[in-house]
């Protein structure tokens, strides 16, 4: 069996350095403090149903990878610089984005970030810097430093696809619901079982499930882990027909399980709830 390489080695270990909590903490403030609002969801990506940072760093890349093109193409001088300094404006919102969900992520994933995010501001300093130099007419000096911009960035997004595929930051966790669960009823047991109000877990399988019963009867069933980070939603409070995760605050609708409010931005999958007349509750998964 092939060994890991020294760069997956390296690479794994970031999530292992826990000195790194030392500037992640008063960060993770600073980030929880700004005055965001409603645009924190926007930020997040609540709108697309998926993290808006990926998107929002083509924008930066592209324009920086054209400006090294045409950096080896003569007579494109004003052109190279015009693209670095749009990528270094478009690099604000997407590390703005990045940072946000930043925040919201568990210990190991918020070290690989860090480190992701300092590669960032490097490579966006670089260039920074490039453009200056270029606007003074340092033709070559600027391409030098924008050519180690590109190299910073790449590493940068190397830290970041580890984040994401690797550790899994940013991704649905409820994704693998529908494929763990039969398509059948499953007893999860009687009415009088569930405390008007309250959430209540059960197993179905590997797949647990909340299960809340609202005043007036009616009984709402939806995947247990939240999409977000896998939070257990049935350890969160429960009010105004929704449910809120405990661990970072996601809030979904007990009817459906659409999101309400981030940083989730894949909703909660729905179980059907049939209450037969002796009673007995169960659920299936909507769409079965």
């Amino acid at each position: 069996m092939p060994a890991e390489s020294p760069l997956l080695r390296a690479l794994d270990g970031l999530e292992r350095r826990k000195g790194l909590d030392l500037a992640a903490r008063p960060l993770r403030r600073v980030v929880h403090g700004l005055p965001l609002g409603r645009f924190r969801d926007v930020l997040h990506g609540l709108p697309l149903g998926h993290p808006l940072h990926p998107l929002l760093v083509q924008a930066p890349i592209g324009a920086w990878l054209s400006a090294g093109l045409l950096d080896a193409v003569p007579g494109t001088r004003r052109a190279a610089r015009v693209l670095v300094g749009a990528g270094v404006v478009a690099a604000v919102p997407a590390a703005l984005a990045g940072w946000v969900d930043w925040a919201e992520q568990q210990s190991d994933q918020m070290r690989t970030g860090l480190v992701h995010a300092a590669t960032v501001n490097l490579a966006t300093g670089l260039y920074a810097a490039s453009w200056l130099q270029r606007g003074r007419r340092h033709s070559a000096r600027g391409k030098a430093l924008g050519w180690a911009g590109l190299g910073v960035v790449a590493v940068g997004g190397m830290l970041g696809g580890h984040l994401a595929y690797r550790q899994a930051a940013g991704t649905n966790k409820t994704e693998p619901v529908p494929h763990l669960l039969e398509d059948r009823w499953y007893p999860v047991g009687r009415v009088e079982d569930f405390p008007v109000g309250q959430p209540v877990r059960r197993e179905l399988g590997e797949v647990p499930v909340l299960i809340v019963r609202r005043t007036g009867g009616q009984i709402h069933a939806l995947a247990d882990r939240c999409s977000h980070e896998s939070g257990p939603l049935s350890g969160g409070k429960v009010s105004d027909g929704c449910v809120e995760c405990p661990w970072h605050g996601s809030v979904f609708r007990l009817s459906d399980g659409a999101n309400v409010s981030g940083p989730a931005t894949a909703p909660q999958p729905a179980f059907e709830v049939d209450v037969q007349a002796d009673g007995a509750v169960r659920v299936r998964l909507s769409g079965g």
